[in-house]
């Protein structure tokens, strides 16, 4: 489809602005910045793991929206996508600086929705499962075996069949907004609930 590559560091207020100043055309924005840190609970919690993700995760999303508004709506049909998470609606034990995180998302998400509704601004969030990339290996700091597990017994999304998603989304006709959208694998439940063969 054509396109060039430029570099973007979101939690970094100077590369946002870098990126901004080189867009002149802005119809689609796919907010895919993000991430989990660790998995303690919150009696050892890791304050620098916490904010990282939040910096990454809910600040990203809105130092790109606020830097590349004017552009979307110069657009005339502009499309915000979050990739949000099933962390975004849902705990687990472990999971408090991530899925704290991740609502907080939600919440900016269904914000920006109501705020830009007198626009032809469309909002979506696309909430994941589980999705075999490189998250579970960062969120446990490398370690291979244990990022594994997180897949194991089961058949996990591709990141291909979340890009699909958001083809679909970001392809309806301008009257059509797909507020939210949740994709999981077939044998996952919630974010701590599946079905797991031996």
């Amino acid at each position: 489809m054509g396109g060039r590559a430029l570099r973007l560091d979101v939690t970094d207020p100077a590369s946002v602005e870098a990126l901004a100043a080189e867009l002149d055309d802005v119809s689609v924005v796919v907010h895919s910045a993000g991430g989990a840190l660790g998995q303690e609970p919150i009696a050892e919690a890791d304050e620098e793991k916490w904010r990282a993700m939040y910096e990454s995760n809910v600040l990203g999303v809105a130092r790109v929206t606020k830097a590349l508004l004017p552009a979307l709506e110069r657009s005339g049909a502009g499309h915000l996508v979050v990739l949000g998470s099933v962390a975004g609606v849902e705990v687990y034990p472990g999971g408090a600086g991530y899925t704290a995180a991740k609502h907080a998302v939600h919440a900016v998400t269904e914000t920006l929705r109501l705020e830009l509704l007198d626009k032809a601004i469309r909002v979506t969030e696309v909430a994941p499962g589980l999705v075999e990339t490189e998250f579970s290996l960062v969120r446990y700091g490398g370690d291979r075996e244990r990022a594994d597990a997180v897949y194991r017994g089961l058949k996990p999304l591709a990141a291909e069949d979340v890009a699909e998603l958001i083809s679909f989304v970001v392809t309806r006709p301008p009257h059509v907004d797909i507020d939210y959208v949740g994709i999981k694998p077939t044998a996952q439940a919630t974010a701590t609930v599946a079905y797991r063969r031996d």
